[in-house]
């Protein structure tokens, strides 16, 4: 059951599940289960990579978009700006 549920989760890329399916590992009987197991668990582990390596890369365009942003605000205010 453990095993299907997992492919089901990498499958569905449920992040959430896969932690929790991690968390509860059963013993597994045959050498086939654990076979499975770790194929599934190699996947889910270049999965998760993958993920991280693009929350890096999203990260560092976000930072480089705010260095910009910032850098175009104006370094001194207007006579005329009304919000001060």
């Amino acid at each position: 059951m453990w095993l299907k549920e997992f492919k089901i989760a990498l499958i569905e890329k449920n992040t959430e599940k896969l932690a929790l399916l991690m968390e509860d590992v059963p013993q597994l009987k045959s050498q086939k289960e654990i076979d499975s197991a770790l194929h599934l668990i190699q996947e889910a582990t270049a999965f998760v990579q993958a993920l991280k390596d693009e929350a890096e890369i999203s990260l560092v365009k976000i930072e480089k978009n705010r260095k910009f942003l910032s850098s175009m605000d104006s370094p001194y205010k207007s006579k005329f700006d009304i919000n001060s």
